[in-house]
């Protein structure tokens, strides 16, 4: 694993009107690492992801990629950089088939022309690589599959542009057993490849499985930033729920009911 963070948010705020949600957060993705973001509902999870993925522009702090400052003004900027995101309601076309949801707004052309044997044979190397065999076709309409064969392609999507960092907001969310342990092999495996990845859930049976780091909110705060070795289950509700734990040994951060 690599000691280098791939992205870096560093002291970040964030206010609508007088609204202060985000203070001083710092969040650090690692390649290779699934860092898990966790929080009750109004922590702050989802402005924070915002902000990552260029919809929010921050009001202060530093914003680092690759060891280097940058400025995100928009969701364009984002994924240039390389950082994808697969939000739960995954953005996936129906009526289309997987290849046409993976390149959709990025197709490769031949002139005016679509380049579908290109787009077919770039979809199947990419769910190969990630050893995905759920979908028995590329072809298939999106329609047809099931919760888990569809955030499969949702993530196989994010993956499909040698991305460096993809955020996943609650991606076992309504998902059976079965889907769930499908899901989290697969963003084991993303990570594996070398891609530093966000997790954002609810569920920390999830979280122990499948994160190498544990980044907790409370009330707009990062309540601890700890390895997920560190910590106990019971002591992360205590950190969600509370902003502290009483017996908490690992690399917490300030008070967050400071």
């Amino acid at each position: 694993m690599s000691t280098t963070p791939i992205l870096e948010m560093r002291g970040i705020n964030k206010s609508f009107g007088v609204a202060h949600v985000l203070h001083d957060v710092d969040l650090t993705i690692y390649p290779g690492q699934v860092t898990a973001l966790v929080g009750d509902n109004g922590a702050g999870k989802s402005t924070l992801v915002k902000a990552v993925a260029g919809i929010y522009p921050i009001d202060t702090g530093e914003y680092r990629f690759d060891d280097k400052p940058v400025t995100v003004h928009g969701p364009k900027d984002a994924s240039a950089l390389g950082i994808e995101v697969v939000y739960q309601d995954l953005a996936l076309c129906e009526n289309l088939d997987i290849v046409e949801n993976m390149f959709l707004g990025r197709e490769i052309k031949n002139g005016p022309v679509l380049n579908e044997t290109e787009m077919e044979s770039k979809a199947r190397e990419v769910l190969k690589s990630l050893s995905v065999r759920t979908v028995k076709s590329v072809r298939q309409s999106v329609s047809s599959l099931s919760g888990g064969q569809r955030q499969t392609v949702a993530i196989a999507k994010s993956a499909l542009w040698n991305s460096k960092v993809v955020l996943l907001d609650e991606p076992t969310a309504a998902l059976g057993v079965a889907q769930t342990r499908q899901v989290l092999d697969l963003v084991r495996r993303l990570a594996d490849s070398g891609v530093g990845v966000l997790l954002i859930s609810h569920n920390l049976t999830d979280v122990f499985e499948v994160a190498d780091r544990i980044t907790a909110l409370y009330l707009g705060r990062v309540a601890a930033d700890v390895a997920t070795k560190d910590v106990t289950s019971r002591q992360v509700v205590e950190l969600i729920t509370t902003g502290t734990s009483t017996d908490f040994d690992g690399a917490a951060a300030p008070s967050a009911t400071a």
